[in-house]
């Protein structure tokens, strides 16, 4: 069977995959995203099943004021004497002035389900930590180091480890720097494995853009010196014309049946004739040969290579087409119970009443209207990743604004700064209307407001192909009318309007910029795949 790359479609980055009692778990960051750190399951590498998020609570993760590509930055998913530990980074400040504020955290649970512990604070020296279990029973941190008084690359100063003491609850020990990186730069991301005797470690190197890769070096000494791969990089796209782009960044584990090892990755894939990956950074995966006491990446061809491959191979028959091995709850997505919110996120707050309720009206989403849509604290929004280049969502909601300080509908977005909304508000003399709004770096446009009826339901779709898109509406779910202006979806990526390290995502919002309390009712929200992808 081919397994065809990305297995994890739209925005699933900086992946770390471990074996735990035959099955494999991937985790990946979720930035600004609430709830924090994304987790798929697998009992055969085809098929993989959503978990609930770990950080679903302030007591986890509080992100209150982040800004945009702050928060969940690489978290690292071990398994250890029984348990899951989950190191992760709550970033504060990333791209303002010289330093970084990058507090890492530790949790545990005995399910992966949770309940998770109260979070250990380690330390805040770098960021990408991760957890070593040493087969001596020792316990170390691996992080990157971040040199603020230098500059470019060299603001990645290397990669730190220091031992952790579990019955404490705090790390124990000096700091040792242990790998400055290679001539590729940017080194980061560091994960440590042990095999006969050695010590591999893998970091991730040349930033997150088309120059990506993962960096393989080992050592007798967990300390070192280490040597660097004699093929390095293990993989990357860079120099490469291959579909996968921007590999690099991720973590090794043995299959479910303890028969292979396999290598995941975060990869993007631009639209077609540009550059931009509007799907985000992306989970694809590799089979990993080991030669000589080095791992190799298996190409499609068989051969040995640091090329991404387009696909794996698996026992069985048939295909599964990019991202279709993930299972999702549903096409159309009801409000009966909180399944759905294993594909929906809110951005930096908790789903909870204060803001979102599916008791107070039975059978529909109730969102109480939040602030702005360029606010970094409390928005009325809970939206799902999008993960095909073609796609339509559609919803149906109810909603009765009293000023244009109230709006509700149906935003494509990727940040702040970056998005689309399909805003049902209200206007002086033309009463209740819709219309589109669009934020984008170089400034705010309103379009022209089209009324709709009082105290009637409006439907509004949204319609993507490829590059292009465009809002509809409708009051009876039958007659749509095309709302302009055209879309360009490939402006919501990292590729646009400055460093990001997300992906674009699309849902239901409520803005109440009078009292923080006028709700919006959702029906139903859907989305489906379209042909043209």
């Amino acid at each position: 069977m081919k397994v065809h790359n990305p297995i994890l479609s739209g925005f699933h980055a900086d992946p770390s995959i471990v074996n735990a009692g035959g099955e494999c778990f991937i985790a990946n960051s979720t930035f600004e995203w609430f709830p924090g750190v994304e987790i798929h399951r697998s009992k055969d590498m085809k098929s993989w099943m959503p978990v609930p998020s770990p950080l679903s609570d302030k007591r986890l993760l509080d992100m209150a004021g982040n800004k945009a590509s702050c928060g969940i930055w690489a978290p690292c998913l071990s398994y250890s004497d029984g348990l899951f530990w989950l190191v992760y980074t709550n970033v504060r400040s990333w791209n303002s002035g010289p330093w970084k504020d990058t507090p890492n955290y530790l949790t545990t649970a005995a399910s992966i389900e949770g309940p998770w512990s109260d979070p250990v604070f380690l330390n805040a020296s770098g960021f990408d930590a991760s957890l070593f279990h040493d087969d001596n029973g020792k316990k170390w941190l691996v992080n990157m180091e971040w040199d603020f008084r230098q500059s470019g690359p060299r603001q990645f100063s290397g990669i730190l480890v220091q031992e952790y003491d579990p019955e404490a609850k705090q790390l124990t020990g000096k700091a040792h720097k242990i790998f400055e990186g290679t001539d590729i730069g940017l080194v980061e991301g560091p994960h440590i494995y042990k095999k006969d005797g050695w010590y591999y470690l893998l970091a991730a190197e040349g930033g997150t853009g088309y120059e990506h890769a993962i960096t393989c070096a080992r050592s007798r000494n967990l300390f070192g010196p280490y040597e660097v791969h004699p093929g390095n990089p293990l993989i990357t796209s860079y120099g490469y014309d291959c579909m996968l782009k921007r590999a690099g960044h991720g973590s090794w584990c043995k299959s479910p049946d303890g028969k292979k090892d396999y290598l995941v990755y975060l990869c993007g894939r631009p639209l077609p004739g540009t550059e931009r990956c509007v799907l985000g950074r992306e989970t694809g995966i590799a089979e990993l040969e080991w030669k000589d006491g080095w791992p190799w990446v298996k190409q499609t061809d068989g051969t040995l290579g640091n090329v991404p491959p387009d696909y794996i191979e698996l026992e069985g028959s048939g295909e599964i087409a990019a991202g279709q091995g993930m299972v999702h709850p549903a096409e159309t997505y009801r409000f009966k119970d909180t399944e759905f919110l294993l594909d929906f996120k809110t951005l930096r707050i908790p789903f909870d009443e204060k803001r979102f309720s599916i008791s107070e009206r039975p059978g529909f989403l109730r969102i109480h209207g939040g602030q702005s849509p360029v606010s970094c604290f409390e928005q009325g929004l809970l939206a799902r990743r999008q993960t095909d280049f073609s796609f339509e969502a559609e919803t149906k909601l109810e909603f009765e604004p009293e000023s244009f300080q109230q709006f509700a509908g149906m935003v494509y977005r990727y940040d702040e700064e970056t998005q689309y909304l399909c805003a049902v508000t209200r206007h002086e003399q033309k009463g209740k209307v819709i219309q589109v709004m669009t934020i984008m770096p170089e400034g705010f446009v309103r379009e022209m407001e089209m009324p709709v009826d009082e105290h009637k339901p409006v439907w509004i779709k949204l319609s993507v192909r490829g590059k292009n898109g465009f809002f509809f509406w409708s009051q009876d779910g039958k007659i749509w009318r095309q709302l302009r202006p055209l879309l360009d979806a490939g402006k919501l990526s990292d590729e646009y309007g400055g460093q990001g390290f997300t992906g674009a995502f699309v849902g239901m919002y409520c803005a109440d910029l009078v009292s923080y309390s006028r709700h919006a009712d959702f029906e139903y929200f859907s989305y489906k795949r379209t042909e043209e992808n």
